[in-house]
């Protein structure tokens, strides 16, 4: 740790950095940031900046309030959009109470206590996302709703095409924060892109994903369009996911890997499947945190309404993709329902969780789908044993009051929180007259 503060002092004397902002994240899963001046870097290295937690959506009780901000030396890099002018540096912090105590609301902490547990078992915990997001001409919109910058297709190459620029501008930018990026291509929907980050343990990845959105944001302001991570924007379009590949690691062997086992997979990642399976409708007020996000679960465009797993299977809740010849260590699970608006500290944490609950207890995997799931008829699916997801934030929210495995992982604050938050938006939701009764019922009524 101290060759890593070191490490960051020098840099920001070498580079000339003329601030520094100190990144964590809310309950709900927004960005906070306050800017430090160089001189103030070391001093938060040892006894932190204060700041008033019951300012941030879930952080602290009132009486309780004060909280410090210790950022994350490993964490630190320059924010290339800055450029030259006033560069500027950034850190995740962990945030603490003024007795040095983790923070039991920091989300970041939450994920942290879930590895650990893993790692007492052996288990170290790695994720991948395919992280979805439409690009639109503003966030403004009229009667004909949002406008996409273009009417291109999966896979669709565009001569000229905004999303090209984009998405080059957005992985350079990307990489310079040490950020390594798969893939990157134009989705089914208008406007729609996806960029898949290479796979990392599951705290780095929660921390490139805020990063992420970020640069994502920044970018798009940069090329005078606008990107958002709305689930479903559009009812016409699918909506925007984040396929998530997860995969446990003891040491150095994966431990989703079995040579010769059916589709190479061991023991552990069917218990892991199971448990995912298992806890699936208890997790979705987190994995699935808007109202919007069950228009994009119930909306079609491939994604999962139903309970099941399946070998390559896209109509699957859980898919186990295609197994690569002499490379084991790939060996992974793909979680299909968590879209691109989720915590990843808290999602992350609650996948993480459910697997460890279906190895640590035995869960028997249920036979897989081998048909598309969506083709079925709801007797066909009910007799083959897949039930549905939450079809509403409401559900979710039922389904997650009633859960141990839930309470347990997040703890009490977080838990209590996220479930008085989410009430309230499904409150707000429920009391709206939409533009869809009005012209259905207006008139005739």
């Amino acid at each position: 740790m101290d060759k890593q503060r070191d490490f960051v002092l020098r840099t920001i004397e070498e580079r000339g950095v003329k601030f520094i902002r100190l990144w964590f994240t809310d309950v709900v899963g927004t960005l906070k940031s306050v800017a430090i001046a160089p001189a103030e870097v070391e001093g938060a290295f040892t006894e932190g900046i204060g700041f008033d937690g019951s300012a941030i959506e879930g952080l602290s009780r009132t009486y309780e309030s004060d909280l410090l901000a210790f950022p994350d030396p490993s964490t630190f890099q320059t924010l290339p959009w800055r450029g030259d002018v006033d560069p500027t540096g950034r850190m995740f912090c962990d945030i603490t109470t003024p007795d040095g105590e983790p923070a039991v609301s920091d989300p970041r902490n939450v994920l942290k206590r879930t590895l650990a547990r893993a790692a007492d078992r052996g288990f170290t915990f790695y994720t991948h996302p395919e992280i979805e997001f439409y690009l639109l001409k503003s966030s403004k919109y009229g009667p004909e709703g949002p406008q996409p910058v273009d009417s291109a297709g999966y896979f669709d190459n565009v001569p000229g095409g905004t999303a090209h620029d984009f998405r080059r501008r957005s992985v350079r930018m990307l990489e310079d924060l040490g950020i390594s990026v798969e893939f990157s291509h134009h989705e089914t929907g208008p406007g729609q892109n996806e960029i898949d980050l290479r796979y990392a343990d599951a705290l780095t990845t929660a921390d490139n994903i805020m990063t992420f959105r970020t640069v994502v944001k920044e970018v798009a302001i940069e090329q005078g369009v606008y990107a958002t991570f709305m689930p479903k924007p559009f009812s016409e379009f699918p909506g925007s996911g984040m396929h998530t590949h997860l995969s446990l690691f003891e040491g150095d062997q994966n431990a989703f890997y079995e040579p010769g086992a059916q589709y190479q997979l061991s023991k552990i990642g069917r218990q892991f499947i199971a448990g995912l399976l298992r806890h699936a409708g208890e997790i979705s007020a987190v994995t699935n945190q808007f109202v919007n996000s069950y228009k994009r679960l119930w909306g079609g465009g491939e994604a999962p309404s139903f309970v099941c797993w399946g070998h390559n299977n896209r109509s699957a809740l859980v898919r186990v993709p295609l197994y690569k010849p002499n490379k084991g260590q790939s060996a992974r699970v793909e979680y299909r329902a968590i879209d691109s608006a989720a915590n990843p500290y808290l999602a992350f944490s609650l996948l993480l969780a459910a697997g460890m609950k279906g190895v640590e207890e035995g869960y028997e995997l249920p036979p897989e789908a081998e048909d598309d799931v969506w083709m079925l008829s709801d007797r066909e699916r009910r007799a083959l044993g897949y039930s549905p997801l939450p079809a509403s934030l409401d559900h979710a929210i039922e389904e997650m009051e009633r859960s141990e495995l839930v309470a347990d992982t997040l703890g009490e604050e977080v838990f209590r929180y996220v479930l008085a938050n989410k009430r309230a938006e499904w409150q707000d939701y429920r009391s709206q007259v939409t533009p869809f009764e009005l012209t259905r019922n207006l008139e005739i009524l």
